[in-house]
């Protein structure tokens, strides 16, 4: 662990940097209108900025080389000769970049005769020596040999500069197996292509290591070169002096002379009007709104957090000292004992201590509470006056950490038990981490971020997970161990979402399972029965057309029946023939239509449509309600999602869907159902985060968008912009933000792909700032390795490197839209905690029954329609402040269909 008390100096390598930035960045989407290429500006600042963000150095420097020439190229005049000819769209680069960095008030550092790696060297020396914690960043391995306890390596990944592997003693020892004093000598007998030094022929990095560990340094390896046998020890006896020469150069010089303290590399405030001039001349937009939030404390994006919501941030556990990944047995402690056994717990952890609980059959056995060190374990007997005090704690808002809290929430909620304090889900924390890998349960979770694994048992015992010898005590024990681990991988910026916008939820989605909705079973029948009766017409009808009955769910047989009967033309090869899934049968029915296909397509969609209302109607309890599961982690944007059953996958626009929703019914102690939704909420988040001045002023103005839009696009007054018209700017506008091409906006409106193009340039012309917001996401995403939300959501994007296009293009169409459905996945969130605890602070009866899509769903009590409208406008519109207002839409009826608005 850093110490926290120490100052920092980051050093960085600023060739180093530049070049892979150079590199990493296409140049063609680097530059400014008058031609100057930015890519490596752009990819080191933005570099710069995470580190500013994540590190928070209390000094900084930019050390850059002053030329190709050095006392190195004067020993050995091949030094580096093989490196090419600088590119030209390099070339000036670097001038600007010091300008950029001097204009943040950064001091960069350049010494004749001298590396920047010297310069390097020098300032670690001199911040080890003096007290600092030391941040070297450079992509030049030679810098490994600076290492040591008070200096880090922070170490491009190939993919460019966003990714900064931390290297410590430990981690080179891990990496290299060896120390980090001795990894010159390791270069020196390998060679360094990059740098043209030739090594021993046929001696690679183990060879070097292992002759390291016989024989201690270079000198200890030559004396004894005539002890190693083989082609490598003749090579080594032939060619040493190639490796002397080769330690002589790569060591870095430590003592440089440098006419500057290191006080004076203190970080000042950054001074937006002094940035300004430079990154507008380069066109740094996005990075100049990333340095306004630095510069604000990152204020903006607490500020956008809406009212209601804490905006305290999680609070960090107390990372327990090192101890054997083996849970301290728990104590059995009853009354007096266990109170004084809490107040003790709470003193030595005042951030939270560590809770799981035993469920059986949805309602509370058992319980474990624990600290670092002590575990309790508590048997459940409902109505014991010994648990009294366990009871207080439950209920006050004292910290408590918990892994997968929302089905323990509820095992509490069926006891008849009160809960506060939550700070911490672990689950959900982890989740944050690690977005696109989720690990799905406590063991996974220890496994990735400890290390180690939870003890395996028999799959019977009735504990918090099955298949663990683990038990409560045990859980709560790993869970507080793997909080303050997760939190720390999240960032100061991960931990404020987690506090303000996930935290708050899991007890609200606890309470809205629950509370489930009322369904009518005799509807759902009715509508099962004839979606039945009218798939065995179409089956029939089908069948009609070619003679004889096959499988319509096979296959193998539809492609007997399309490619060899009917002789239609074959669709996108697979491994076992020819694809017929819905998409390209579409595609196939559009371009050469057949009856046989037309009663194909329908008869899935009817078969699909009465699983889902089968699903449906076998999900209704005892007690006439529904009661899905909502999965907060089940998505990387950070949408939710919900099963058994899946209440996303009910049809929105059909009769049919409307038949469903007809089935989902207050309960009879309630008036009514009220439904909300935000109006174009993606559209109105392109809005504010492009920037552009059109869509605000058409948001700002209530115009209808997309007629607003059309007119823009076409020309003509928005009275004249015709219903096809309208279409067409619909469809782009919502298809853009899907990563939508020509192509693609062509087939979805069925015109030539000229006239798709046409429309899109158009577009752009009108509404520049989207272009430049769409075409800058994906750049920010590849510089950063993630894409950001409002509120600082980040979702990994690895395939944005990858050397496989199709893995690619995906990356890159899902990254362009992940800003845009997170932040309004996030804007949900809060809407739904907001509200949840007005409706409880006003004393209000009315509930929140389901959240599906961009909609809530509220049943509401006798007398409270217009109380519960206000509260549900005010919250929704309030969940956050953009550049546009948030438009909320209200319905009401008896059934979900009616409230339809």
């Amino acid at each position: 662990m850093p110490d926290a008390d120490k100052p920092t100096l980051l050093v960085i390598d600023g060739h180093s940097l530049a070049f892979r930035a150079f590199f990493a960045l296409p140049v063609d989407s680097f530059s400014t209108r008058d031609g100057q290429h930015t890519n490596a500006i752009h990819g080191f600042l933005s570099m710069l900025l995470l580190l500013l963000q994540n590190e928070k150095p209390t000094h900084i420097a930019v050390a850059f080389d002053k030329s190709r020439v050095s006392f190195r190229t004067r020993e050995y005049a091949e030094y580096k000769g093989t490196r090419s000819e600088t590119p030209p769209e390099f070339k000036g680069q670097v001038s600007l970049l010091q300008e950029a960095l001097h204009a943040m008030h950064i001091r960069t550092v350049e010494v004749d005769d001298f590396e920047a790696d010297d310069i390097l060297a020098t300032l670690a020396k001199r911040g080890h020596a003096e007290g600092y914690r030391v941040l070297l960043v450079s992509g030049d391995r030679d810098t490994i040999q600076l290492v040591n306890d008070d200096v880090t390596l922070l170490y491009p990944n190939t993919q460019g500069v966003s990714q900064l592997k931390r290297y410590d003693v430990d981690a080179v020892m891990e990496r290299y197996g060896i120390r980090p004093e001795q990894y010159p000598d390791v270069a020196a007998l390998v060679g360094e292509t990059s740098d043209n030094l030739i090594g021993i022929t046929k001696v690679g990095e183990k060879t070097a290591v292992k002759w390291l560990g016989l024989y201690g340094d270079l000198d200890g390896i030559i004396a004894h070169a005539d002890e190693i046998k083989g082609v490598v020890g003749q090579n080594l006896r032939d060619q040493k002096e190639n490796a002397i020469r080769n330690r002589r150069l790569n060591h870095l010089v430590t003592d440089v002379e440098l006419d500057v303290e290191l006080d004076e590399f203190r970080a000042k405030p950054i001074d937006l009007e002094s940035v300004r001039p430079i990154f507008e001349r380069l066109e740094f937009r996005t990075l100049m709104e990333r340095l306004t939030k630095i510069a604000a404390g990152e204020a903006t994006v607490a500020g956008a957090v809406g009212n209601g919501v804490p905006t305290t941030a999680v609070a960090l556990p107390a990372e327990a000292a090192r101890v054997a990944p083996v849970a301290p047995t728990p104590a059995r402690l009853l009354g007096e004992e266990l109170g004084a056994w809490l107040e003790r717990a709470k003193a030595a952890e005042p951030a939270g201590l560590g809770l799981a609980l035993e469920v059986l059959d949805g309602r509370v056995i058992g319980a474990g509470i624990a600290t670092a060190t002590e575990t309790v374990h508590l048997p459940w007997e409902p109505g014991r006056g010994d648990v009294a005090l366990f009871e207080a704690w439950l209920a006050g808002d004292g910290p408590k950490v918990m892994t997968d809290a929302k089905s323990q929430l509820k095992a509490l909620r069926r006891s008849g038990l009160a809960f506060d304090g939550l700070v911490v889900d672990t689950l959900v924390a982890g989740w944050l981490v690690r977005p696109n890998l989720t690990e799905k349960t406590l063991a996974d979770l220890v496994s990735f971020h400890l290390g180690e694994t939870v003890p395996q048992a028999d799959p019977a015992q009735l504990l918090p997970e099955e298949g663990t010898d683990a038990g409560a005590p045990e859980y709560a024990w790993y869970s507080l161990r793997l909080a303050p681990v997760v939190l720390r991988a999240l960032g100061e910026t991960s931990r404020r979402l987690l506090a303000d916008v996930e935290m708050p939820l899991v007890p609200v989605l606890a309470a809205m399972e629950l509370r489930g909705v009322t369904v009518d079973h005799v509807e759902l029948a009715a509508l099962s029965s004839e979606l039945g009766d009218r798939a065995a017409a179409l089956a029939a009808s089908a069948y009609a057309e070619i003679g004889r009955e096959v499988n319509l769910g096979s296959p193998k047989q539809l492609q007997e029946v399309l490619f060899g009967q009917l002789g239609m033309p074959k669709t996108r090869a697979t491994k076992t023939g020819y694809t017929t899934d819905a998409s390209a049968l579409a595609d196939l029915q559009e371009s050469n239509p057949h009856p046989f296909l037309g009663y194909l397509l329908e008869h899935r969609d009817v078969t699909k449509l009465r699983q889902i209302v089968e699903s449906l109607d076998k999900s209704i309890r005892s007690d006439g309600r529904i009661h899905t599961t909502y999965w907060q982690i089940g998505a990387a944007t950070g949408r939710m999602s919900s099963n058994d059953p899946n209440l996303q996958n009910i049809p929105i626009r059909t009769e049919d869907g409307r038949r469903i929703r007809r089935a989902f019914r207050h309960g009879t102690e309630y008036a009514e159902l009220l439904t909300a939704d935000y109006s174009q909420i993606e559209m109105r988040i392109m809005a504010h985060l492009s920037g552009d001045p059109g869509l605000i002023e058409a948001f700002n103005a209530g115009e209808d968008l997309h007629r607003f839009v059309g007119a823009r696009v076409f020309g003509v007054d928005p009275s004249d912009v015709t219903p096809v018209m309208r279409t067409k700017v619909k469809a782009m506008s919502y298809g853009l933000a899907y990563g939508l091409s020509a192509f693609g906006l062509s087939k979805q409106l069925r015109i030539e792909r000229a006239e798709a193009t046409q429309l899109m340039k158009e577009y752009f012309q009108r509404f520049g700032a989207v272009r430049d917001y769409l075409r800058g996401v994906v750049e920010q995403a590849k510089i950063d390795g993630y894409t950001e939300t409002i509120f600082g959501r980040r979702r990994p994007f690895p395939d944005l490197a990858s050397p496989n296009r199709v893995h690619r293009e995906n990356a890159e169409r899902a990254a362009l839209n992940s800003p845009i459905q997170g932040s309004a996945a996030d804007i949900m969130k809060i809407a739904m905690a907001t509200v949840e605890a007005d409706l409880a602070a006003k004393g209000l009866g009315s509930r929140m029954l389901m959240t599906v899509h961009d909609e809530l769903i509220f049943e509401v009590a006798v007398g409270e329609s217009d109380a519960l409208e206000a509260v549900v406008r005010d919250r929704m519109a309030h969940a956050a402040e953009l550049l546009v207002p948030l438009d909320v839409q209200i319905g009401r009826g008896a059934n979900w269909d009616d409230a339809a608005h």
